[in-house]
């Protein structure tokens, strides 16, 4: 019989967080096991340095107004997956890892971590969002409504 499948949802903040790779392990030994991986402060932090201008977040994401600044985002997201991706595998934990970018017709379209896990929400048995420990109450609210998911806190 196949395993029940877990989405996980992870701030780029908690990628080399030790806790949270034990923990996605433990998901592992009972789940089949996606993880999304954010990264808006790193995002931030280039686009900073780079001199653009920080782009709204909508209730869906960050909106980002032209190709260049979607497709170096994406090449950020794509650098916390590849390390996570690393990181897992170096820890022997079997899980797939995708980031929070959908390809729609050849557009970029950036949505929020958390959203992506609204989005998964009807195809997973369970879903949870793994934040530092300051932001669950916030995310609690968020996701009230959606039983199936659950906040997971991180010390820093």
């Amino acid at each position: 019989m196949a395993k029940p499948n877990a989405f996980i949802k992870i701030s780029g903040d908690l990628i080399d967080h030790i806790d949270v790779l034990k923990w996605i392990k433990d998901v592992c030994t009972t789940h089949s096991v996606v993880v999304c991986v954010g990264g808006g402060t790193q995002i931030n932090a280039t686009f900073e340095e780079r001199g653009i201008a920080l782009s709204k977040h909508g209730v869906l994401g960050r909106e980002l107004s032209t190709f260049n600044d979607r497709q170096m985002a994406r090449d950020i997201l794509e650098e916390n997956q590849a390390r996570i991706q690393d990181l897992l595998d170096e820890h022997a934990i079997s899980a797939r890892v995708i980031i929070p970018v959908l390809d729609i017709g050849g557009v970029l379209c950036h949505v929020n971590g958390d959203t992506m896990a609204q989005t998964a929400y009807i195809g997973y048995d369970i879903l949870y969002i793994a934040t530092y420990i300051d932001r669950v109450g916030k995310k609690e609210k968020e996701f009230a409504h959606l039983p199936k998911v659950h906040i997971i806190g991180f010390e820093k």
